[in-house]
């Protein structure tokens, strides 16, 4: 059997998505997590405001989408773990498999994040619980200072939740695409569209929303820096999750 042919009638080992749906409800999961949720905002008010928002959204469509299509057909035609796919395409097209190291680094990529990134989502399981207690009704901000430094200042209670995270996304990723990943996305994704909305009237209502606006929309050309420019197309790539294996991944189901 010939290269080709088996680049053609490769399998997923692991099935597929059942539809287009939960393919994009799964990347856009990826795209629209933390990093655009609280570092977002903070980066683009710092940075020039809207005029930020502009290099960035520029660099999200004429880079960031290119590539982000590039890896989904990657997956596509690998079928298998970015390792894999990128060893067998590099043997289909140039008869050796050293591409495989590119693979390693996007894995080592999503490693390292997953390194930081899992003690965050703990803090957020935390943060749920005690917005279950009702234990941010009426407090100051000093108060709730307070709570975030109480809890960066307890190893305990960060190893417990970050445990917990990690217990649930292995739990997820072992059951594999169709009881896993699929069934996750479509509670969670609406679930979170639901909270963002709620987010967004709560802070209409009860903040300063135009002052929030204005800090994150208002362009100020003068902020743009060669560094501003570059933190745009960093963030457009970590928003897109870009180079870390994760999108390949997808495409191969």
């Amino acid at each position: 059997m010939s290269n080709n042919i088996s680049s053609n009638e490769r399998k997923s080992l692991q099935g597929l998505w059942s539809s287009r749906v939960t393919f994009i409800l799964a990347v856009t999961g990826s795209a629209i997590g933390l990093g655009n949720i609280w570092k977002f905002p903070y980066i683009a008010g710092a940075n020039g405001g809207g005029a930020f928002v502009i290099i960035y959204l520029i660099c999200i469509f004429l880079i960031g989408f290119p590539i982000m299509v590039s890896e989904i057909l990657l997956g596509r035609r690998g079928r298998r773990n970015p390792i894999t796919s990128m060893k067998l395409l590099g043997k289909e097209e140039t008869g050796h498999g050293s591409w495989k190291i590119v693979g390693f680094i996007g894995l080592f990529s999503g490693f390292l994040i997953l390194s930081y990134y899992s003690v965050i989502a703990g803090w957020t399981l935390h943060y749920f619980v005690l917005s279950l207690s009702g234990v941010f009704n009426e407090i100051n901000s000093e108060e709730v200072n307070f709570i975030f430094n109480e809890l960066t200042g307890s190893i305990k209670t960060q190893a417990i939740f970050h445990t917990l995270f990690m217990i649930s996304t292995v739990i997820i990723i072992a059951k594999g695409i169709k009881n896993g990943l699929e069934k996750t996305v479509t509670v969670m994704m609406p679930a979170l569209l639901i909270i963002m909305l709620i987010l967004l009237i709560y802070s209409i209502t009860q903040g300063d929303f135009t002052k929030g606006v204005e800090f994150l929309l208002k362009p100020d050309f003068s902020k743009i820096t060669s560094d501003s420019i570059l933190s745009a197309m960093g963030h457009a790539f970590f928003t897109l999750s870009l180079g870390m294996g994760c999108v390949v991944m997808y495409g191969a189901y």
